[in-house]
């Protein structure tokens, strides 16, 4: 019986650490983050769009998108970071895209086929 008390302690000290404390910590920084929003920062929303900021308000930013001057209103939680985001992928996921990449070109430079089918019409 103490054996099991112990054991399900332990599990919920393990799930606080591995999943719950890192996500607050994440959330905390990303508040952080949109908190200290200023006039002309560069951001980018969680759509993708990017912008320089005109002026900022208590739950919301102007950005301006382009030098044709277009602003929008965007609320502060739709901020993905400051700065431009580049779409490039980290290290890791690189190199598993090119181990993938052989494998499709083995396939592709296999000899195309006859023309000729199992199938048989008078059946």
């Amino acid at each position: 019986m103490d054996y099991t008390i112990l054991m399900l302690i332990v599990m919920v000290a393990i799930m606080y650490f591995l999943m719950i404390r890192p996500e607050n910590k994440r959330k905390k920084k990303a508040q952080e983050m949109r908190d200290s929003l200023k006039k002309g920062d560069t951001i980018t929303s969680i759509g993708g769009i990017v912008g320089r900021i005109v002026s900022v308000g208590k739950d919301t930013i102007v950005i301006e998108t382009s030098d044709d001057r277009v602003r929008m209103e965007l609320t502060k939680w739709a901020v993905s970071s400051v700065g431009v985001q580049s779409g490039e992928q980290p290290e890791e996921k690189k190199e598993k895209k090119e181990e993938k990449k052989p494998a499709k070109k083995e396939e592709e430079t296999q000899e195309p086929d006859s023309g000729k089918s199992d199938w048989n019409p008078e059946l």
